[in-house]
């Protein structure tokens, strides 16, 4: 009875470290500490929990804590923030993996279980592992490892239609005589694993930030079934935590992407065929790094808007450089974020926090256009689909509707890129070719050290 209390008692101090922990994530003041102490609440129920020798042996959750401390270590260490959207891609995944086999694992040891303990048995494996499999689908678009573009072919959304409705008749023959089923079970997870590949293929380009929230909602939700699978009560909590976050962040990402959240969960969005986007043409403006001096120089306020090649290029710091020499001389500096800047919700508020960039300075994409027009310099580092008119313009766009931080209407533009290729979307960008647009050519931590270096020596 007291091992039970125990249990229980710590299963609480790790829901309120949950709790408390995701509060402080909402700032990146906070967020360090919100997310040490999650980790802290987790690992203490993870530790609780093994403490039952009836579950595992010592030796085997000290070798458990070694390895995945081992793991996580080398992660935290060796991933660059560029690579930050297809490692979230492959924790999703494994979420989703080890309910799986969580549920896998209680059909063994309760094959004679009520039909509660089943059906939640059931959904584990179904959603853990449409989770599992969509994931590394995410993880591979992500990382280019495979084609990033839409994968359709006809017949698709029948297909899938077919696939859940005979998983749903084979759940229903499972449940009606779960000892017995075995091989209906195993085919439930065979088939699982096929619908995470066939919902997640056909979705492409810049829709692929909401399909990680969506996949981080599946991967609570399946992990929130395996606890009650298991009667494991921080496992319900964790798992609805996780859950019902994935699922508001996915709103907000379907907000930010203008896209219904009908279109994410029926895997309706990144397929639909339009017709040909206008074609982008002009005169491109190369301007140079001492020039570009002269252009902030002679302003009043300028608005940085960092994308996918400031993480690429490392120049947080010295944007913030930049941003302190202008401050200096009376220009008012701020930074415009994108909610998927980077390719992943708040990835550049990190990025910039890391730089000390006063929270402050970051203006969310709404506020920003409010009074862009009134903004003497935008200056673009690395983002490309997020400012691209073409979301305004062009009705037969890829992107036509997505709502982007409006640069064209300030006065000036300079966009900081290595070369006149598209962004992830796959689509070229008329900015560049607008009257009000300089391109500054070359690596964006060498083009902004540059920069420095002209208001320096003056």
């Amino acid at each position: 009875m007291n091992f039970i209390l125990l249990i229980n008692g710590t299963y609480i101090v790790a829901a309120v470290l949950f709790i408390y922990g995701l509060k402080l994530l909402t700032s990146p003041v906070t967020a360090r500490r919100g997310n040490l102490l999650s980790a802290v609440g987790m690992f203490l129920a993870v530790v609780v929990t093994l403490l039952n020798e009836e579950i595992i042996d010592y030796r085997w959750m000290l070798i458990g804590i070694a390895i995945g401390g081992i793991i996580g270590g080398l992660f935290a260490r060796l991933v660059q923030m560029t690579q930050m959207p297809e490692m979230v891609a492959l924790f999703n995944g494994s979420g989703g993996l080890a309910s799986l086999l969580v549920g896998w694992g209680a059909y063994h040891v309760m094959p004679l279980a009520g039909l509660f303990v089943m059906t939640t048995v059931f959904l584990a494996v179904l959603i853990g592992g449409v989770t599992f499999s969509g994931s590394l689908i995410a993880w591979g678009k992500l990382s280019e490892r495979i084609p990033g573009r839409p994968m359709l072919f006809r017949g698709q959304t029948l297909l899938n239609g077919v696939l859940v409705i005979v998983i749903l008749i084979g759940g229903s023959l499972f449940l009606s005589a779960p000892e017995t089923s075995y091989p209906i079970f195993l085919g439930i997870i065979l088939l699982s694993l096929v619908l995470g590949v066939m919902v997640v293929i056909p979705i492409g380009g810049a829709d692929m930030p909401v399909v990680i929230s969506l996949l981080n909602s599946y991967s609570g939700i399946a992990a929130c079934a395996a606890g009650l699978a298991i009667t494991n009560n921080i496992l319900i909590v964790a798992g609805a935590f996780v859950g019902a976050s994935g699922i508001i962040l996915t709103n907000v990402m379907c907000k930010a992407m203008n896209r219904s959240l009908y279109n994410v969960l029926f895997g309706g969005f990144g397929a639909v065929t339009k017709g040909a986007a206008a074609e982008v043409g002009g005169e491109v403006k190369a301007i140079s790094a001492q020039d570009t001096y002269y252009i902030l120089e002679a302003a009043s306020a300028v608005a940085f808007v960092p994308g996918y090649g400031l993480a690429v290029s490392q120049a947080q710091h010295v944007l913030k450089e930049l941003g302190d020499l202008l401050e200096e001389r009376g220009i008012e500096v701020s930074y415009a974020i994108h909610p998927v800047a980077g390719r992943m919700p708040g990835h550049m508020n990190v990025l910039l926090a890391e730089a000390d960039v006063p929270y402050e300075k970051l203006i969310e994409m709404e506020q920003i256009n409010r009074r862009i027009a009134n903004i003497d310099v935008c200056v673009i580092i690395g983002a490309n689909d997020i400012v691209n008119p073409a979301a305004r313009e062009d009705t037969n766009s890829s992107i036509y509707g997505m709502p982007i931080i409006e640069v064209d209407r300030s006065k000036t533009v300079i966009v900081l890129k290595r070369s006149m290729a598209p962004g992830f979307a796959g689509i070229d960008n008329s900015l560049f070719y607008k009257e009000n647009s300089r391109m500054l050519f070359g690596d964006a931590k060498g083009s902004i050290g540059e920069i420095v270096a002209e208001f320096k020596n003056v």
